[in-house]
């Protein structure tokens, strides 16, 4: 095509709604068409027989981190497997839900050795690194997971990741179970009914934030009132600080009274008459620093000490 040249391409009314039916069809059936497209026909009765089990089975996942509590990641269909594979690759459908803790998920890829999906966090865009200085996808899937390193020792993946929660990677553990077992757990479980293959430990929107920022009770939860009323100090954070005023007025129109100590940080914010804007900030500095656990007084200047 030379330079300049341009094609113009029609859709029809419809088109928009075909793309949708088509994302559809791939979220109910996943792979389990093995790569071509069912009939109408065939895809009603695969609704008839998979969604009725699918729906009364479905397994929540989650990377849980038992020091504090917290479901750090929730899996979802695209989330990968320390096999490299995705969730949705793995078995996600049971007729009926197996007895035997934990739940197995194995990987259903061709030539996989996965016996049961396990997260791996990335760091950025790569695998994270073993205590043997290897990735994660240079160890094997079994459940040994020892290294395929040539000459290395390492008898199986150990990561020092620090997770989002503070915590290491090797202090969380997978957690795979029904929605009577999350519900005892005080976990959301979200609609019923979901026809979508691997939905995993999603449950609505906030599912794909990180647990320790998840405010619902599979993540770090609603900070008290009590935190949230605190009163505003020099010691909080600037923009906080900054907008003291406005938290003052806002007050005043519900016949509330900020309190003492935000009183005086909304004075303490004010220059002084006569004062620089040097001596404005170093003020501000020490009352920081007396507030903390290691003040030390300002050094006097020379000058001064001549005096």
């Amino acid at each position: 095509m030379s330079q300049g040249d341009s094609y113009h391409l029609k859709f029809g009314p419809d088109a928009g709604a075909h793309v949708d039916a088509y994302l559809e069809y791939r979220r109910i059936v996943g792979d389990d068409d093995g790569g071509v497209m069912m009939s109408p026909e065939d895809f009603e009765d695969y609704q008839r027989r998979v969604l009725p089990m699918r729906q009364k089975n479905r397994l929540y996942v989650s990377w849980y981190s038992p020091p504090t509590g917290i479901d750090c990641k929730l899996v979802g269909p695209e989330t990968p497997c320390f096999c490299t594979h995705r969730y949705k690759q793995h078995k996600t459908d049971f007729e009926a839900i197996p007895e035997a803790r934990p739940i197995l998920q194995p990987c259903k890829v061709r030539g996989c050795r996965c016996n049961s999906y396990s997260y791996v966090p990335l760091n950025g865009s790569q695998p994270i690194r073993c205590g043997c200085k290897h990735y994660s996808d240079e160890h094997s899937e079994t459940n040994l997971m020892k290294c395929k390193k040539s000459g290395c020792k390492c008898a199986g993946f150990k990561s020092s990741y620090t997770c989002g929660c503070g915590e290491p990677a090797y202090r969380h553990e997978m957690v795979v179970e029904t929605r009577q077992e999350r519900e005892k757990r005080g976990r959301p479980v979200g609609q019923e009914g979901v026809p979508y293959q691997a939905m995993g430990g999603l449950s609505g929107f906030s599912s794909l934030a990180e647990g320790y920022m998840r405010m619902d009770p599979s993540g770090k939860a609603l900070p008290s009132k009590a935190f949230l009323n605190q009163p505003i100090t020099s010691e909080d954070h600037p923009f906080l600080r900054a907008n003291l005023e406005e938290v003052d007025m806002v007050k005043r129109t519900q016949g509330l009274r900020i309190s003492d100590r935000e009183q005086q940080e909304l004075k303490s914010k004010m220059r002084q008459p006569g004062e620089s804007e040097m001596d404005f900030y170093e003020r501000r500095y020490q009352e920081r620093q007396k507030k903390s656990n290691v003040y030390r007084p300002p050094v006097k200047s020379r000058a001064d000490q001549k005096k």
